[in-house]
């Protein structure tokens, strides 16, 4: 018993050390808000629209308007590759790609569907979406970089 006794006491002690230390070197938040965010938080809000993710995509082209035969040989491989993880408009083992170029750069995009594995293991945004989806990785499906284009121009559409 008194084994135990000394053990939770421990237990607290450590608890409380943890939550007791903080970064003391950044200043709080204007207006005396006590809840200011730590550095972590500020390297991922920055812009996504400038993360172009990681792998062989650097530059992608958007026309002004949709190529439609391009966006159905996307809509093609999609509903091949990808409907069993991905619903168009929502949620379901993996985002919907719904509007996703309005919240991603078409060079991220495309760097996920070709190489998902380093894109989770090195991109910020593909971490935090890993973990916000339970951990379930996203497969490689091994599309062509052509593949992957028609795949960004049927997201275009939706």
């Amino acid at each position: 018993m008194k084994k135990l006794v000394l053990n939770l006491l421990a237990l607290m002690m450590l608890l409380a050390a943890i939550g007791c230390s903080s970064d003391k070197s950044e200043p709080a938040a204007a207006g005396g808000d006590s809840a200011a965010k730590p550095k972590s938080m500020v390297a991922e809000e920055a812009d996504p629209m400038t993360n172009k993710g990681i792998g062989p995509i650097t530059t992608v082209e958007l026309g002004a308007s949709v190529d439609q035969a391009m966006a159905d040989k996307g809509k093609a491989v999609y509903e091949a590759k990808c409907m069993a993880c991905h619903k168009p408009t929502e949620k379901f083992i993996g985002p919907a790609p719904k509007g996703i170029l309005e919240r991603r750069s078409p060079e991220w995009v495309m760097n996920m569907i070709l190489n998902p594995q380093v894109m989770v293991k090195e991109d910020p945004i593909a971490k935090k979406l890993l973990m916000e989806f339970n951990g379930s990785p996203m497969a490689n499906q091994n599309l062509t970089q052509d593949e992957a284009r028609q795949v960004l121009e049927y997201f275009r559409t939706l």
